[in-house]
């Protein structure tokens, strides 16, 4: 979401306030109304038989109006990111990785081949999203924003998860190498070995239970240093590089403006049946 609408955001939010202490006092003053006049008949038939519109709620056509608005900001907001924008057309005219995106999930994979092995990389926009709530309460980031900038370093400064998996097709096993992709790095957590490439691979629950009760391997960080600067190496070759970990965190952003419109979209679908 971007900076504007969470700026709009707040100041509904503070709008709403307001609005709940006119809403408390003009209740205190019906109440008094009402002991001094005691007798007012009711309409309530005619309330009942009313027709309404979206199903039987009476706040529908209010919501449905709000998620409209909040569609129609959006898709001005961004009409110039209509279509694949370049970065992602670069990154794919590249031939190394494969993008595989499926809208309304919050995983993105990228995979490719090199030699006799066979790479998967999986980051999340959850991060992104989690990301984006501590900037609101947080004044600092602007500040760095603004440096960032004047430093022409990558904007993109929150970490966000990867993990690749690396098998062969020709021996068994898989290694599994836990990441933070922030500020166009890589950032190592640890590197886990599996014999058996099913388990190292799979994502269901069941595989994600087993796993839970082997040893993963010890914090990266805590190698010998040339252990670690081999490694490095090692993923470099293989196309885990500084190229990729400037393309996640825009991805990301990407993704998450298309969810998001989605998801208002299917929102303002449901309410309006």
């Amino acid at each position: 979401m971007s900076a504007l609408r969470t700026l709009r955001q707040l100041t509904s939010a503070s709008s709403r306030v307001l609005a709940t202490r006119q809403i408390s006092m003009a209740a205190v003053s019906r109440g008094a109304l009402r002991r001094v006049v005691v007798s007012v008949p009711t309409a309530s038939r005619a309330f009942s038989v009313s027709a309404r519109r979206f199903g039987e709620g009476t706040t529908d056509i209010a919501l449905s109006q709000k998620l409209q608005e909040e569609l129609n900001y959006e898709k001005e907001a961004n009409a110039e990111q209509a279509g694949t924008p370049d970065f992602l057309k670069a990154f794919l005219e590249q031939g190394v990785w494969e993008l595989q995106d499926t809208l309304g999930q919050d995983e993105v994979t990228l995979t490719r081949k090199f030699g006799n092995e066979n790479l998967r990389l999986m980051f999340s926009i959850a991060d992104i999203e989690a990301e984006e709530e501590d900037f609101e309460t947080d004044e600092a980031p602007k500040e760095e924003e603004a440096e960032a900038e004047e430093e022409n370093e990558p904007l993109h400064s929150y970490p966000i998860r990867a993990s690749l998996s690396i098998t062969k097709t020709t021996v068994p096993g898989c290694l599994n190498v836990d990441m933070v992709c922030q500020e166009g790095h890589f950032i190592v957590d640890n590197i886990s070995y599996y014999k058996d490439a099913t388990l190292g691979t799979d994502l269901t629950a069941e595989a994600d239970w087993k796993r839970r009760g082997l040893y993963i391997g010890p914090q990266f960080d805590t190698l010998d240093v040339a252990v670690q600067e081999e490694f490095e190496r090692y993923l470099q070759e293989r196309g885990v590089n500084e190229h990729v970990a400037l393309f996640i965190p825009e991805y990301a952003e990407f993704k998450e403006q298309k969810e998001y419109v989605k998801w208002l979209t299917n929102v303002k679908s449901f309410v309006d049946q």
